[in-house]
């Protein structure tokens, strides 16, 4: 197979590219802080599920520095609804640390040694905002690589495999020439023609140079391991509110899934079914308690099941308002609450 010519795949980008909120127009150049946030945020997440969140975490935060002044709940309020909680608080951390070395660093290594930015995000930057002639290896253009050279390694195994052929895409003149159009290009290619399930073969710009398609079995690529069933776990939260329609509320720890995050009083997440009784005993308070139904909620790793249990109280003791603290009711979405605590505050609400 010949070599696929950089200089078609930018002709057809030229032609289609795609509009982004975050993506600078032809012939201007990329602003650091807007492509480093959207591609922090679009780790895990969809081009689409970002926009929204984008558009409202720039108003709030406009600069690098305004982010790096922000207190953290703010910041991990801002976040609420995108998940992957851990990505928030490293955006936090990078932005004081852009702050304080006066600006991004550049090149990739620099870039790499910031707070939650792995090779990917650290390549995208350098090639995107400062024209660094790097090839940034996404989902997109790994399945590009696997179906140009036919790799029928299944992944995760092919993925170094995936990596080094794709550094060899940007080494002909034009790519050169255009780094950060030659990788968004290519993040566009994945996107539209390149398609996980149905490609469009017939219109991609590189066709005759993928090994895949002369085979016929592009759509068939990339290939991937058998996906292991996800483990189950169980927890117990209550949702408790006095006269003046508080709620009480406490803080993760620091460290940990969903560190530093709002949450409910509740118990343990385990791999056995908590028992009501058992539930009960970890109440934040005495109360008549009702069961409301269980919310169900899909993390990486694993599923969550919480059982909600809901009461109203006349008040609150001094004891029991220090284990966390009080926000009004109307409130609460305001907050640093990941989406499955405002589930199951809701599936609270609903029952009082």
């Amino acid at each position: 197979m010949k070599k696929p010519s950089a200089q078609s795949l930018l002709d057809w980008y030229d032609r289609h590219r795609r509009t982004l909120p975050w993506r600078a127009e032809a012939g201007q150049h990329a602003d650091p802080y807007s492509v480093w946030l959207s591609e922090i945020m679009l780790q895990q997440t969809t081009v689409k599920a970002v926009g929204p969140y984008y558009h409202r975490f720039l108003e709030k935060f406009p600069t690098v520095q305004a982010l790096a002044a922000a207190d953290r709940d703010e910041v991990l309020s801002a976040w609420a609804g995108l998940g992957y909680y851990s990505r928030a608080r490293n955006l936090h951390a990078c932005a004081q640390q852009v702050v304080a070395l006066g600006g991004f660093p550049k090149g990739v290594a620099g870039l790499r040694a910031l707070p939650g930015v792995g090779a990917y995000t650290a390549a995208a930057v350098a090639a995107i905002a400062f024209g660094v002639p790097v090839v940034p290896v996404d989902g997109n253009v790994e399945r590009i690589t696997a179906r140009l050279f036919a790799v029928e390694e299944p992944l995760p195994a092919a993925r170094k495999t995936l990596a080094a052929l794709a550094e060899g895409l940007n080494t002909d003149k034009a790519a050169r020439a255009r780094p950060s159009d030659f990788a968004q290009a290519l993040f566009d290619l994945g996107a539209s023609l390149c398609s996980p399930r149905s490609p469009a073969c017939g219109l991609c710009p590189w066709r005759e140079s993928c090994a895949a398609q002369k085979a016929g079995i592009a759509a068939t690529l990339p290939r991937k391991a058998p996906k292991v069933a996800r483990p189950v776990r169980y927890g117990a939260h209550f949702l408790v509110m006095d006269a003046a329609e508080q709620i009480l509320l406490r803080k993760r720890p620091e460290t940990g899934l969903l560190a530093a995050m709002t949450e409910l009083p509740g118990t343990d997440w385990r791999s056995e079914r908590w028992s009501e009784a058992g539930a009960l005993a970890q109440a934040p308070c005495t109360a008549s308690w009702q069961a409301c139904g269980v919310v169900r909620h899909v993390f990486t790793h694993f599923t969550l099941e919480v059982t909600v249990y809901a009461a109203r109280v006349q008040h609150f003791s001094n004891h029991v308002a220090q284990t966390g603290f009080l926000a009004p009711a109307g409130r609460v979405a305001g907050l640093s609450l990941p989406s499955v605590m405002l589930k199951c505050i809701k599936l609270g609400l609903k029952a009082l």
